[in-house]
């Protein structure tokens, strides 16, 4: 039977090109065949770095006898959730409901009308852990499909009926936005979550809590609470001592098994490691921390270093899984090291002393008695750790490499453009603002149509571009990325092309009489729910980062319009910020942007004047939440920011605005740096 899968510009969907499953992608034809032959559809959905999508095809997608059954009596369809998290989340809510986890690979079956009627995860090859196996599943649901089709009717349903009533649950987004004090109550919450011991919140699974940190450093900026500033501290630090931070090369891994950050899930996100970027950054703007800096140049080294795709833009993942010393996959094999490994590369004498650095032990923390390298204290021989460091990363080079999913995702890229501008400006790296740049070029030049209302493509590979609309996260993320390359650039395009792009949202993504916001455009493929959804999961939430892009863009132009769908759309916050901050720190750091204005720096003066400099310079280093900040020459600009703003005394001159209400202009960086650490 044909395999559709080889032409897919989703890797994760090619690796599946060569099973004798016959998959289709997901499509119109694809239902229009399981009408045709009147059978059930599986829709089997994962990812390129997904250890356990891996295992589910080796064990059960490569087996020609299953196949044979599975062709038979289904129509088998793949979906890429990175490509489609639009047909992700409609299924996996219908999941969760059902069983009350979720997780991928995830395995539903559904009417050839599209609604599903049974559902899992992982399913093994033969029965084990009170599992059925994946060919017993079959055989239940053929029979089912083939003997009890009134009694399929009846559950399809009532799960699609479940799931329309909850298409309504966040309509009270018009809400007002939350309050100072309830933002204290979030921040109050999350201490009550925090882990003293470890840093984090919860137990294990440990994820990294990128958003809920940003938040809480917007928060110490605002209120000067020690505590906010003391969790995000005690985190970071945690994070960047433990396994789950690659000690040799960089970034960080996907989550922790353990509470502890000791060995984690090894696949390397972008998206991951885009956030984490900017909340080390932040955090050395805030503290001087020379740990941060030293964590946000290593981040930001490897997503040039491993993820920059020869197009420019940013590759989506590194795979958990690699070919170890007996020639099969392991997870970590590329990462882990065994005392002998440390000898062979380093020499006997230089191997203890390293073992004792890093943490490897003849008993091990992983598999087969390696070890994650860990940190707990830095080296005070910072020459003979820097050749250390580079020799093992030598050896590990000759190791076979974990896979890379080189597809460009608009969303994840807009994520990577916002940290690596702000990184280069801060720390005065221009290569890193480069990539950003070069990033940006890509996605205007392949994702964004040039249709007048500028639609966004989600995914690219290889410079051509997807067949997938993007969703409300690749507008908002961005747009974000286009007003830091403002802000740091000074480049009006950016600006413009984020209006663009938001006036998309306002047109296609939000409900006009509450101010809430869907996932998928107005116009795209209806599916069996429309999906919405607020809550941040590995990245921030499509609605409350396209609250903080609407909020700057309304601080840069001064457009009520914006600013009124921004406060509409964080009326959400207000329901679920003090009950649940971990699961919606996004929209909590957006929500301080707004009480604290956000504040509007207009800097004017000659582009080769030192005082001009040295205000942007002080402006850009200013922990005020969501700040925002325009440079330009005197009347040589249409942005509204920086219009009517003349020189003071005929120098250099910056001017702080809420609201585009301002303070008296100053011409001196410490005059400029009090007005933007302390409360107006």
């Amino acid at each position: 039977m044909a395999n559709r899968l080889a032409q897919s510009t989703s890797p994760y969907l090619r690796q599946h090109a060569d099973n004798p499953v016959g998959w289709w992608e997901w499509s119109a034809a694809a239902f229009a065949e399981a009408r045709r032959r009147d059978v059930p559809i599986l829709l089997s959905v994962g990812y390129s770095s997904c250890h356990w999508c891996h295992v589910m095809a080796h064990e059960s997608f490569e087996d020609a006898g299953l196949a044979g059954y599975l062709n038979e009596h289904f129509v088998a369809v793949k979906v890429d959730r990175e490509e489609r998290p639009d047909v992700d989340a409609v299924y996996m809510e219908a999941v969760q409901a059902a069983t009350g986890q979720g997780g991928w690979p995830m395995t539903v079956f559904l009417t050839p009308g599209g609604e599903p009627f049974y559902f899992g995860t992982y399913f093994p090859p033969e029965p084990r852990h009170g599992m059925p196996s994946f060919r017993q599943v079959l055989e239940g649901v053929a029979a089912a499909w083939r003997d009890r089709r009134d009694e399929v009717a009846e559950v399809s349903a009532r799960i699609v009926a479940d799931l329309a009533g909850r298409g309504d649950v966040y309509g009270a987004a018009g809400q007002r936005p939350p309050t100072a004090a309830e933002l204290r109550q979030a921040a109050v919450a999350l201490g009550r979550e925090y882990d003293d011991k470890r840093g984090g919140f919860g137990g294990a699974p440990k994820f990294p809590p990128s958003m809920a940190l940003e938040f809480l450093l917007r928060h110490h900026a605002s209120t000067g609470s020690a505590e906010a500033l003391r969790m995000v501290e005690g985190s970071c630090a945690a994070m960047a001592r433990g396994g789950i931070h690659d000690q040799l090369g960089g970034g960080f891994a996907r989550y922790s098994v353990d509470s502890e950050w000791v060995v984690p899930h090894f696949e390397k996100m972008l998206y991951d490691n885009a956030l984490l970027l900017r909340v080390y950054l932040h955090l050395w703007r805030a503290t001087g921390s020379d740990l941060a800096r030293r964590v946000t140049l290593r981040t930001a080294d490897f997503l040039l270093a491993e993820l920059r795709t020869p197009e420019g833009g940013f590759a989506s993942a590194l795979d958990a899984d690699s070919a170890g010393p007996d020639g099969r996959n392991h997870e970590g094999a590329f990462y882990a090291w065994t005392p002998a490994q440390l000898a062979e590369a380093l020499g006997p004498e230089d191997a203890v002393r390293a073992a004792a650095l890093f943490g490897v032990t003849a008993a091990g923390t992983f598999e087969g008695g390696a070890s994650v390298l860990q940190l707990p204290e830095d080296c005070d021989d910072a020459e003979w750790f820097a050749s250390v460091r580079d020799r093992l990363l030598a050896a590990r080079a000759e190791r076979p490499r974990p896979a890379r999913d080189d597809k460009v995702v608009a969303a994840w890229n807009g994520l990577a453009i916002a940290a690596l501008a702000e990184t280069g400006a801060l720390l005065e790296r221009p290569e890193y603002l480069e990539a950003a740049l070069a990033a940006a070029d890509l996605l205007v030049a392949v994702h964004l149509t040039p249709e007048p209302e500028g639609r966004l493509l989600r995914t690219s590979r290889d410079g051509r571009p997807g067949a997938n609309a993007g969703v409300l996260e690749d507008y908002a993320d961005t747009a974000e990325g286009f007003l830091a390359l403002y802000s740091v650039t000074g480049d009006e395009s950016w600006l413009t092309l984020s209006g663009v792009l938001l006036d998309t949202v306002l047109s296609r993504f939000t409900d006009e009489a509450s101010g809430a916001l869907y996932d998928t455009a107005s116009d795209a493929e209806r599916l069996i729910r429309r999906p919405q959804d607020p809550t941040d999961n590995a990245v921030p939430s499509g609605w409350t980062a396209a609250a903080g892009a609407l909020l700057g863009y309304a601080a840069l132009t001064g457009s009520e319009r914006h600013r009124t769908a921004a406060e509409r759309a964080l009326g959400v916050v207000t329901a679920l910020g003090p009950r649940a901050p971990r699961f919606i720190g996004w929209g909590l750091a957006v929500a301080e942007a707004l009480v604290d204005g956000p504040r509007e720096i207009a800097v004017v003066g000659p582009a080769d004047h030192p005082g001009t400099a040295a205000l942007r310079r002080t402006a850009l280093l200013a922990t005020a939440p969501g700040a925002v900040l325009a440079v330009g020459e005197p009347d040589a600009t249409a942005v509204p920011l920086l219009t009517d703003r003349p020189l003071r005394d005929g120098l250099p001159t910056a001017y702080v605005c809420r609201r585009f209400s301002c303070d008296a202009p100053v011409t001196d960086p410490v005059a400029l740096a009090e007005k933007l650490t302390v409360a107006l």
